[in-house]
């Protein structure tokens, strides 16, 4: 416990820091790869995010692997090789309906090779036996969490999804409240869950997030709806809005792939209507689980696959979230999955 105290005091530290300490993203970024796959050290914040659903001999299962990397600049001075310039954090869900709620664990480490490192050449994040990493063109996670292991290999099946203008996206009303985004929906997932001490073939649909950023949320901003849906047919959508403390939209983008064309659309086109809230026990927060997605006039139903999905990251990133599987019906009878991501509902976000 006293590791981990040192390390969110680091962590602290380097949100305590100065803007100017850190590489802004601008206008007219561009997506350069292989080496966006890799980790971006000169920004702030950064983050891998893989989620899915997998069919098992158990039944649907959701899961998620996350890789946060957090720049602490105050450490920049510090000569010595021990000094936590950069801190990675970790989180991994399954959502098992026959479990009833989440399956969670999480990591926190300095990086220090070679036992915690977010690599630059390509995706490759590890702490300590938890990595995602990406070899011949193939991402894979392993996580032999508590109460579970993941052991899956995510496989694209079409081009990265640069959102926003390129890769560039907004965030806010000023430019340098923005990121460098890109998704890879519609990855092929194949392996192995282990739950209850049964290993189980899981096979499904995934999608991967790959976000870095030196700007935290914008003073009035709460917190942030976002979801990302594989749609049947091989369509992809994915929609954000950043919210006030009295629930109203301060920022909002999203972005379809549908019939080998894509349309960014803008504020004004998105909207993130809450249907139905679930209170938790543990932690008497009410999360909107069900929820309607407007994009450019046209209606998108998410439901869960169970309601309890919550996540306690107070020990490492020191949030709380609701990170849950989702079914979508859209127009037309167009169906999907995905995962729905609220933040903010227990009091404002504090990364």
């Amino acid at each position: 416990m006293r590791r981990r105290a040192l390390l969110l005091a680091a962590a602290l530290l380097a949100l305590a820091a100065r803007a100017g300490d850190y590489a802004p993203v601008l206008p007219g970024l561009k997506l350069d790869f292989p080496a966006d796959y890799g980790a971006h050290p000169a920004h702030r914040i950064e983050w891998w995010y893989a989620t899915g659903l997998l069919d098992t001999a158990r039944g649907p299962l959701g899961f998620q692997v996350t890789f946060f990397r957090l720049r602490n600049a105050a450490a920049d001075a510090n000569p010595s090789r021990f000094a936590p310039r950069q801190l990675l954090f970790a989180h991994a869900a399954i959502a098992d309906p026959a479990f009833g709620r989440l399956r969670h664990d999480q990591r926190i480490a300095r990086a220090f090779a070679p036992l915690a490192e977010a690599r630059e050449a390509d995706t490759d994040v590890f702490i300590d036996d938890w990595s995602l990493k990406r070899v011949d063109g193939r991402y894979r996670a392993s996580i032999p969490g508590e109460g579970f292991t993941l052991d899956l290999a995510l496989a694209p099946t079409q081009p990265v999804l640069a959102q926003g203008e390129a890769g560039y996206s907004r965030k806010g009303p000023r430019p340098s409240q923005a990121s460098g985004y890109y998704s890879e929906p519609q990855l092929a997932v194949s392996g192995t869950v282990t739950v209850d001490g049964r290993v189980l073939e899981a096979r499904g649909t995934a999608w991967l997030d790959h976000e870095w950023s030196s700007e935290l949320l914008a003073q009035d901003a709460v917190g942030w709806d976002w979801t990302g849906v594989n749609l049947d047919g091989g369509g992809a959508l994915m929609a954000f809005r950043l919210r006030d403390a009295a629930g109203g939209t301060l920022w909002a983008s999203a972005t379809l792939r549908e019939g080998g064309r894509t349309r960014t659309f803008a504020p004004g086109e998105v909207k993130f209507i809450p249907r139905r809230t679930w209170r938790s026990p543990r932690t008497g927060t009410a999360w909107p689980v069900a929820m309607t997605v407007e994009v450019g006039g046209r209606a998108w139903t998410l439901a869960p696959l169970l309601d309890d999905q919550e996540l306690d990251a107070r020990a490492t990133t020191g949030t709380l979230y609701w990170e849950g599987a989702v079914s979508a019906s859209g127009p037309g009878g167009a169906r999907g999955r995905g995962y729905l991501e609220l933040t903010g509902y227990a009091g404002r976000l504090r990364f």
